[in-house]
Formats: structure tokens, C-alpha cells, sequence
């Protein structure tokens, strides 16, 4: 059946629909753009709104949502309350749910990146390395373990080394990261993930396009949004990096500023630019006609006074003034004029006092808000219902334009009036803190983003009631989000900016811009360094910063600047657990675990309800082969927190160095039930079923390693080695050329292809190889023993002999030396 054709009347109401007027050359472009094919050249896939605050980008862009859905478009609406790339896939994912379109593979790996980087920034584990990685990797995993945000710790989860190969090589880093986390995937979902969620995103939006005509997305605010957001998205829409944009997605941009042109400048044949500015006088008189003003005197005056500005004409037309005397003096502040005509004082003092918090919700609209309780809800509805107000959404945020002058008119009409307001919502939102900390445990505080808005809405309302008294409290805020990363550390800057701002205090705006523009060009150490310089030099958080600034070296891979850090830390407060830890892990992860297993007796002593701090000192003892120490402090570990995965697998790492098989088997059974993809554990279970003899499950669990963890050199080699004891040499040979691509100076990989290489007849290339491993680690029994026999080979048994004779020397008590040897002396 035909549908039926939408009335005089209906056309009518949708055009008057918000009382939006003008801007209907841009409209009209928007409209006329769903009816040309994607294939033809003129149509646009991406428009950009932009012009100065006030001249009505987000009423434009929230006109051109409506045009999109009465097209039948599924459309997202994306602002500044995305803060990241990820928080921007949420946003999309929940708007498009409920529009009847769910992103569940998104969803799930959103969910999953949110539990890997709350892990990651609650970790401080150290990386061991798999057995015989190459030296020459050192500077590539220390540059890999930067990625993490993390001070590099060593732990079972990653492949070990034993103490007399010093950790080196990128294996270190990918095997640490695996251990802690679930596969690779997990691994990028921390260090990069845009890579990992933007191809399920695509995908999903694929789904999406495919079951509809249009699909829009809209990204508003963008000179918010857009440093971290631009970027990605050119990479979305001009490349196939990530996968593929469907043809019939829109994409509209709105911002103060115009596009990139170094970036975007090459791709004006599908965008529209649509540059905005003031009404004309036509637009104006048109808006105001609509809301009933058309006495000429009030239009001339409103015209006057708001320059054109449309949220300004918007606002002065919602009261609909008939008489021109109401008009009032031209010189009126900007603040009567947006509420001129408003006669209800209650009403006014609403509107004054909800502009004091940054953002607004019915709760903090209660707290707010002094009226009887049966006003509250129609007051809050009026309130959103106003032309400055952005009511998306359950919170709402007053226009720049409107509430930088009702601020400025309180706080210099009633100073005292403006810090008891805003002492009144700093202790509100302290409260709500306090309330949103039960049940938190302390150290995941500043993890928790629900823990975190509150306390930036509360530090902002201390420093706007009292900034000498509240900038201190929250200086020591900021070092404990520089320890945070980048995102949230500028979080923090900008409130203070903010806050500045608003109260008129230059020392707290001056903090926030030097501390914004250091966060932005060189990270979270300078900025730091700047905290620490300018402050007083009696701070309380002095330790804390050195200590988190020594955790930034090490990310940037400057281990002996971290080291500093740590120590001076140290001097400043001996007990500074999270220094000694990071000290020691920074040593472990260079390979001394001797000082490491130093700092985590103090460690331990200092924090003895840790049981995270005893299993990493065991890990460091199996490492060091200090049998007994290590299942001392495993054990421990156990006992304290069963459902360590971590602990586990050390420990079965430990009982199969030291021949108790059942022992290990049991342990690394236990560890993959714990976490069914860890696939250090499976690496380890392997040689576990080598020395039982299984080789079945020995390859079957090193296949499911590698497809987890697919770049992990170790495993390949390990799988090499099973398939060469098989007899299967030619398969054996893929895998040590691929753990040979991962590190190019493996020396256990090159032995063990000589031998594959030999036993194939291939003596030349074999000796090849073998003189390579040991070129890379002299002191090599084994390859020594193997290059022997592939002299024997080719007809030289005094090189032979020799080969024999260093490998006894090295290692008296090595059986297969010994027997060469004697072989070869009769």
C-alpha cells in the first residue's frame, strides 16, 4: 500500500520544527545530497560546519540530523564528551543500539579494552625473557615496552629466560604482554587500539549500511574533538588501512575552525565545506517573525544588540517582546539581555545559578536550585528547554557565548556570593565522591572515569570558590593523573584553565596553560618536571612525582634517567612502595635479578598484604634458578590469591626445570583454566609434555600458542625444535625462518635450523647457521656439540674435536659433550 503523502500541515510543523530558521542554502545542499548516487561525482561523502561560538553550529547540525532520519538515515551525534577514539566507538555503538542496531562485536571488544587497560595500568610485572633470545633486540623491546604505558616488570606470563641469558631481544616484550593479557589481540587492544576495535567498527557499520539507505555520523564540537579524532578519521575515509567505509555513510564534522588543509586539503572533491557566520538581516527578521516579534522598534533593537549573532537573536526572540521600552538601555550587560524578558525572578535566578557547573544534570540541578520540591522538575524542564542550553542527553551545558557573562556578572556583583556557591557545589560533588569510593579499593581510584568526574567537577568548584586554598590539593591531583597517561592528565590541566578562567585567577589559569601545553608537546615527564620546579619545594607529593616521572623514562626506554628518578625518589621518602617496586622492576627488566629480588625483600616488607608483591620476588628467584626460593614465595603467593594465573604458571615453570613434571603439569593445567588463551602457559605446558614424552600435545598446545600470540619468536622456535625431533625438518625450517624474522639474532633459532639443515644433507648452510649461533652466544654447549658433528660431516674431525673439547670446557657436567668427546679421543 502507497504511503500516504504528508499534509500542508505536517509540511508546515516540520519546518518550523525547533523553531530553527535559516541557513537554508546549507539545508538544502544537505538534503539534495541523498539524491545523488555515492557513484557520481557530485556527491559529497563529508561536510564541515564552521564558525566562531554563537553562530549556530550544533542548531545547524542538529537540523541536518532530522533531514538524515526523515531520509530513513540511522544517524550518531558524537561531542566533546567523547574523550578518545574508543570512547567515540562507544558512543556510536550505544546511539546505533538504540536505533535497533546493535554493535555486538564492538561492544564486546570495547568491553574488553576497557578490562585490558584498567589490568595494564594497574600492572607493574616485569618481562623475563624466552630461552636464548638474541642480544641485539635489547633496544627493540625496551623501545616495545614504551607502547604499554607501563614500567617494564618481569613475570611468568612472559617466556623465560634462564639467568645466564640476560634478558634481551623483542620477545621479552611481547611475552611479558602476554602473559598479563589474554592473546595479542589484548596486547593492541592496550598499546594501539585504535588498530584492533576500527576494523570490527567498520565492519559493523558495514552491517549497519547495508540494511539502510543512508547512515550519518556526526561529530560536533570537533575543535574538541578533533585532535584526537581528525586523524583517524582521514585514515577512515581516505584509506583501507582498517577495512572499508560503506559508500552510502555521510560524515558531518562541526567545529569553530576550518579543516586541516594539510591533511584534508587533497580530498576537496568529496567534502562540502560550509562555513557559517552571523544571520543575515533577513535570516534574523526571520527567526524573530517566526517567535512573533515584528514590531519594528523591538526587531531594530534586538538586531542591534545581538549583531546578528544567532544565539543571541534566539535567545532575545524565545521571550517574544512586544513593546520597545522593553527593550532597555543598549549598554545593558549581556546577561539581562539574554533574559530580558524573563519576568519570573525565580526563573532568572535559575537560570543565573545553573550556569555556575560546567555541566548539569537533574541532581546537580536539585543541588543547584533553592525552590520548593513540586518546582524542581518543571523548573529543570523549562531550564532545558532554553535556546542556550544544549539539552542532548541527560546532562545539558550551557552556550559559551551565554554563560561566560552570567558568570562573570556573579562573580563581580557578589565575590562573596560567588565562592559560597560554588564552596556549596564543591562540598556536593565531594560527597558524591566520597559515596562513589565504597567499595573501590583505593589503589584503583584513579582508574575508575565515573570516580574521576566527580572529582574534576569538585576540584573545579574549589578552585572557582577559593583558588590560593584549593590550587595545592590539586597540583598533587595532578601527579596522580600524569600517572595516569596523557588523556587524563590533560583533563586536569584544562579544569584548571578553566577554572582560572571563570574566577578571574591568573596563578591557576597560568598552571593550567603552562601544564596543558607541556602534557601536549612533550608528555607527562616535562610536565611533571614543571610541577616540580615551580612548586614550592615542601610538597607532600614531591616523592610521587619523581617516582611516577622514573616510570615515564622507562617507558620512553631511558632505564638509567628512570633509575635516577626512582633514587631520588627514595631519598625524599624511603618507603615509597610504588619506587622500590618500579625500581626493582626496572631492574629486572634489564636482566639484574639479583637487585631486583634486593628490592622486593623491601618491597614485601613495606607492603606484606600484597600477594602480588611475593609472587613477582619468586618469579625473579626461578629466573635466578633458586629452586627453593622461588616455590617458597610461589607457594605463598597461591595460598594468598588462588586465582593467579600469573603465580601458577611460575610455579609449573619451576617444578619442569626441576623434573617434576606432575607437579608442573598440574600447576600449568591450573593457570589455563584460570586463563584458557595464555599462551606463555601453553609454551610451557608443551615442554612439559616433551619430557613426558607426549609429542602430540607437546605440538598441539604449541599450535594454539602460536595462533594466539602469532609473532611470538620463542614459540616458533620451540615448535621448530618439536617438529625436527618428529623427523619433520622441512616443516621445522618455516618455523625457524619465521622466529628468525621476529629477531634476526636468535641464537637458538640458528642452531637449531643448522641442525634441521644437516639433517636434510644440507651440511654448508647448516655450518652456516651454526657458526652464526655461536657468533651471537660463544658460550653455547649444545651448538658447539652439533656444529662438532657437522664438521664430522664434512670430513674435518679435528675442528670437530675442538667444538668438543669447548663444550666440555664450558659445561663439565653436559652428557652429550662428554660422549662426543670420548667418541672422538679414542
Amino acid at each position: 500500500m502507497a504511503q500516504a503523502r504528508p499534509s500542508m500541515q505536517e509540511l508546515i510543523a516540520r519546518r518550523r520544527r525547533a523553531g530553527f530558521v535559516g541557513r537554508g542554502a546549507e539545508r538544502a545542499a544537505f538534503r539534495a545530497n541523498f539524491g545523488i548516487p555515492p557513484e557520481d561525482e557530485r556527491h559529497r561523502f563529508l561536510f564541515h560546519v564552521h564558525g566562531n561560538a554563537g553562530v549556530g553550529k550544533t542548531f545547524l547540525v542538529r537540523e541536518l540530523e532530522q533531514i538524515a532520519r526523515e531520509l530513513g538515515a540511522p544517524t550518531v551525534y558524537v561531542d566533546e564528551g567523547a574523550g578518545s577514539v574508543p570512547e567515540t566507538m562507544a558512543v556510536i555503538g550505544r546511539q546505533l543500539a538504540a536505533q535497533g542496531h546493535r554493535l555486538k562485536d564492538l561492544d564486546r571488544m570495547l568491553a574488553a579494552h576497557r578490562e585490558r587497560r584498567h589490568e595494564a595500568e594497574a600492572a607493574a610485572v616485569a618481562v623475563p625473557e624466552p630461552d636464548g633470545p638474541s642480544a641485539g633486540s635489547l633496544a627493540l623491546a625496551r623501545a616495545g615496552l614504551v607502547g604499554l604505558g607501563l614500567v617494564p616488570v618481569a613475570g611468568a606470563f612472559a617466556p623465560a629466560l634462564d639467568a645466564d641469558r640476560i634478558a634481551q631481544g623483542a620477545d621479552r616484550l611481547r611475552a611479558g604482554l602476554s602473559a598479563r593479557f589474554r592473546n595479542q589481540e589484548d596486547v593492541q587492544l592496550v598499546l594501539s587500539p585504535e588498530r584492533v576495535l576500527t576494523p570490527v567498527l567498520l565492519a559493523e557499520l558495514a552491517a549497519v549500511a547495508s540494511a539502510v539507505p543512508w547512515l550519518v555520523l556526526f561529530f560536533d564540537t570537533y575543535e574538541r574533538t578533533g585532535p584526537f579524532l581528525d586523524g583517524w578519521l582521514h585514515e577512515v575515509m581516505t584509506t583501507d588501512r582498517y577495512g572499508v567505509l560503506p559508500a552510502n555513510v555521510v560524515v558531518v564534522t562541526s567545529g569553530q575552525r576550518p579543516f586541516d588543509t594539510a591533511r584534508w586539503g587533497g580530498f576537496a572533491d568529496f567534502m562540502t565545506d560550509v562555513p557559517l557566520g552571523a544571520f543575515t538581516e533577513a535570516e534574523a527578521r526571520g527567526l524573530l517573525a517566526d517567535r512573533g516579534v515584528r514590531d519594528e522598534p523591538v526587531v531594530a533593537e534586538v538586531l542591534r544588540l545581538t549583531g546578528g549573532l544567532p544565539v543571541l537573536v534566539s535567545t532575545l526572540a524565545q521571550a517574544r517582546p512586544a513593546d520597545p521600552d522593553d527593550v532597555g538601555d543598549p549598554s545593558a550587560d549581556a546577561v539581562e539581555r539574554f533574559l530580558k524578558w524573563e519576568r519570573d525572578p525565580v526563573r532568572r535566578g535559575v537560570a543565573l545559578a545553573c550556569a555556575l557547573p560546567r555541566r548539569l544534570d537533574a541532581d546537580v540541578f536539585r543541588a543547584v536550585v533553592d525552590c520548593e520540591e513540586t518546582e524542581l522538575d518543571s523548573l529543570y524542564e523549562w531550564l532545558r528547554g532554553l535556546p542556550f542550553v544544549d539539552g542532548r542527553g541527560e546532562r545539558v551545558r550551557y552556550h559559551d557565548v551565554v554563560r561566560v557573562p552570567m558568570l562573570r556578572l556573579q562573580r563581580t556583583r557578589s565575590p562573596r556570593g560567588w565562592a559560597e556557591r560554588h564552596g556549596r557545589l564543591a562540598e556536593v560533588f565531594g560527597r558524591w565522591r566520597d559515596e562513589a569510593e565504597a567499595g573501590l579499593d583505593p589503589l584503583r581510584r584513579w582508574a575508575d572515569a565515573d570516580w574521576r568526574e566527580l572529582r574534576l567537577a569538585e576540584s573545579y568548584h574549589s578552585l572557582c570558590a577559593a583558588p590560593r586554598a584549593a590550587l595545592p590539593a590539586i597540583l598533587a591531583d595532578v601527579v596522580h593523573a600524569c600517572g595516569q597517561g596523557d588523556e587524563v592528565a590533560l583533563r586536569w590541566a584544562r579544569v584548571l584553565v578553566e577554572a582560572g578562567e571563570d574566577a578571574a585567577a591568573e596563578a591557576v589559569r597560568t598552571w593550567g596553560n603552562g601544564l596543558a601545553e607541556t602534557l601536549a608537546g612533550s608528555g607527562p615527564a616535562e610536565a611533571l618536571r614543571l610541577l616540580l620546579d615551580r612548586a614550592g619545594g615542601d610538597e607532600p607529593w614531591r616523592a610521587e612525582a619523581m617516582a611516577l616521572r622514573g616510570d615515564a623514562f622507562a617507558r620512553d626506554g631511558d632505564h638509567a634517567r628512570a633509575l635516577e628518578e626512582y633514587d631520588r625518589a627514595l631519598a625524599l621518602d624511603p618507603d615509597l612502595v610504588r619506587a622500590h617496586r618500579a625500581k626493582a622492576a626496572t631492574r629486572g627488566g634489564l636482566g639484574d635479578y639479583e637487585a631486583a629480588v634486593a628490592g622486593l625483600d623491601r618491597v614485601v616488607a613495606l607492603e606484606p598484604d600484597n600477594p602480588y608483591n611475593v609472587i613477582l620476588r619468586g618469579e625473579y628467584h626461578r629466573l635466578l634458578r633458586h629452586h627453593d626460593e622461588a616455590l617458597r614465595d610461589l607457594t605463598e603467593g597461591i595460598l594468598r590469591d588462588p586465582a593467579s594465573e600469573f603465580a601458577r604458571a611460575s610455579r609449573g615453570a619451576a617444578h619442569e626445570r626441576a623434573g617434576d613434571l606432575d607437579a608442573a603439569l598440574a600447576d600449568l593445567d591450573r593457570a589455563l583454566e584460570l586463563k584458557p588463551d595464555y599462551a606463555w602457559a601453553l609454551g610451557r605446558r608443551a615442554r612439559v609434555w616433551r619430557g613426558l614424552g607426549d609429542h602430540d600435545r607437546q605440538l598441539a598446545d604449541l599450535d594454539r600458542a602460536i595462533a594466539l600470540w602469532p609473532d611470538w619468536g620463542w614459540g616458533h622456535c620451540e615448535r621448530g625444535d618439536a617438529l625436527r625431533v618428529a623427523g619433520r625438518d622441512e616443516e621445522a625450517l618455516a618455523d625457524y625462518a619465521t622466529a628468525l624474522a621476529i629477531d634476526p639474532e636468535y641464537a637458538s633459532a640458528y642452531a637449531s635450523r643448522g641442525v634441521s639443515l644437516s639433517n636434510l644433507g644440507r651440511h654448508r648452510e647448516a655450518l652456516a647457521d651454526l657458526d652464526r649461533a655461536l657468533e651471537l652466544n660463544p658460550s653455547y654447549p649444545w651448538a658447539l656439540c652439533r656444529r662438532a658433528e657437522v664438521h664430522l660431516d664434512l670430513g674435518d674431525p679435528e675442528r670437530a674435536l675442538a667444538d668438543a673439547t669447548r663444550a666440555l670446557e664450558l659445561s663439565p657436567d653436559y652428557a652429550p659433550a662428554r660422549t662426543l668427546h670420548d667418541r672422538l679421543t679414542r
